[in-house]
């Protein structure tokens, strides 16, 4: 009997799309935040609580269920995550009130959390060995899904009658289509033991990636922490303060940092990736001080600028960090990895997010964003002098020494 799995190259691009199209799901609600806002009539702070619900609970899956693909296969968890996918979108149908935009960002993040590591650890499995193109898409998906998907809410929000209706509607149907497809995938991982004990909530680095996690680690702090703020408090930043009370231009500043970083993912993807990891955090940096500029002057063109700056630094830093922390990782490890650096980067997501939707409802919206940039500058700033340390340790280490003939 012909086997009905894909070829190993369509099955890649087929893990990649998904990882793309649940990405883009996450993305969505940002635009619609400010709709929901003012049909239930909440504050800046419930808004950020209902973004960091979204970012915490994939957080828990993350740690519970990150390294379970390793042992189960990847297929099932594949497809019990996009069935909670389409649970999600159903929520967000029947939201009438808070509490269901919480339960529906609760089950969108428990999908996320269980998709990433595992969709990533597919790319890793299937990657050619002469074109490693899986640590490359696995530092754009985010960007790039989350551009997709905060753009088109956006048009939608703006232009469409019944924008939540035109938005999950759509996505539910995708995501069934989606669970049906992964049938065709080969499935890349064997079982093995240790299923129950990979529940355990941990964050685990094997003990040959835990010095480059190190040294990546303020770099992923402080990208995705920006990729927060936007994410979260983008839009309202549009309106108040800089004044233009339009949905289109917040999706527009989402994209101006989330797109420009795939571009800058797929751009330096060639680029040795401790290269890539300082040519993109310093740009970062200057990306984060024009945006400060920005806020003091009260320039938007300028906004869009720093956004573009600070998300192209993000991408080709966010693919220097993941080549360098994910080089050489065993096949029983890469999920568990994997999950361990979205742990990290939705850590830095949703918390200084929440915090900040918390503070500009004390302090205002402006001299909070100039306090968080200022913030991620010192991290990033952080992330260049240990990766310039680690530079020149590796250029110290003596080649191995050869012993001297004996002489006969």
């Amino acid at each position: 009997m012909p086997s009905r799995r894909l070829p190993r190259p369509a099955a890649f691009w087929t893990a990649a799309t998904l990882l793309v199209l649940v990405l883009a799901a996450s993305g969505v609600p940002s635009p619609l935040y400010r709709v929901y806002q003012e049909r239930f009539g909440f504050s800046a702070g419930v808004l950020t609580t209902v973004f960091g619900i979204y970012a915490i609970a994939l957080l828990a899956t993350l740690l519970v269920v990150g390294r379970l693909s390793d042992h189960v296969g990847r297929r099932p968890v594949i497809v019990v995550g996009l069935l909670l996918q389409v649970l999600a979108s159903v929520l967000f149908l029947a939201a009438d009130g808070v509490g269901w935009l919480l339960a529906a960002r609760v089950v969108q993040g428990l999908s996320v959390g269980a998709l990433t590591g595992t969709l990533g650890a597919v790319l890793l499995d299937l990657q050619r060995s002469d074109r490693p193109l899986a640590a490359m898409l696995n530092a754009a998906s985010p960007t790039i899904g989350l551009s997709l998907g905060a753009v088109s809410a956006g048009v939608l929000v703006e232009f469409a009658p019944e924008p939540t209706r035109w938005v999950f509607a759509p996505l539910a149907v995708a995501f069934l289509v989606a669970t049906a497809v992964v049938a065709l995938l080969p499935e890349t991982s064997p079982r093995t033991a240790g299923a129950l004990a990979s529940l355990r909530p941990q964050v685990r680095v094997p003990r040959a990636h835990r010095s480059p996690f190190l040294v990546a680690l303020p770099c992923l702090v402080a990208m995705w922490a920006l990729g927060g703020l936007y994410l979260s408090l983008g839009p309202s930043l549009a309106v108040g303060v800089f004044g233009v009370d339009d949905h289109l231009v917040g999706s527009l500043l989402i994209l101006a940092m989330q797109g420009t970083g795939a571009i800058g993912s797929i751009t330096m993807w060639q680029v040795r990736p401790q290269r890539s990891m300082l040519i993109g955090t310093l740009l970062f940096v200057v990306g984060v001080s024009t945006a400060i500029a920005a806020l003091v002057t009260g320039s938007l063109a300028l906004f869009f600028v720093a956004s573009v700056l600070s998300g192209f630094g993000f991408g080709s830093a966010f693919l220097g960090a993941m080549g360098t922390i994910t080089a050489g990782v065993a096949p029983g490890d890469r999920a568990g990895l994997l999950s361990s650096v979205y742990v990290v980067g939705y850590l830095a997501f949703s918390v200084p997010a929440i915090v900040a939707g918390l503070a500009a409802g004390e302090v205002g919206l402006r001299p909070t964003a100039e306090a968080y940039g200022a913030v991620l500058i010192v991290l990033a700033l952080t992330a260049v002098a240990g990766l310039l340390r680690r530079r020149r340790a590796e250029r110290r280490v003596p080649a191995v020494e050869q012993p001297e003939p004996v002489a006969a």
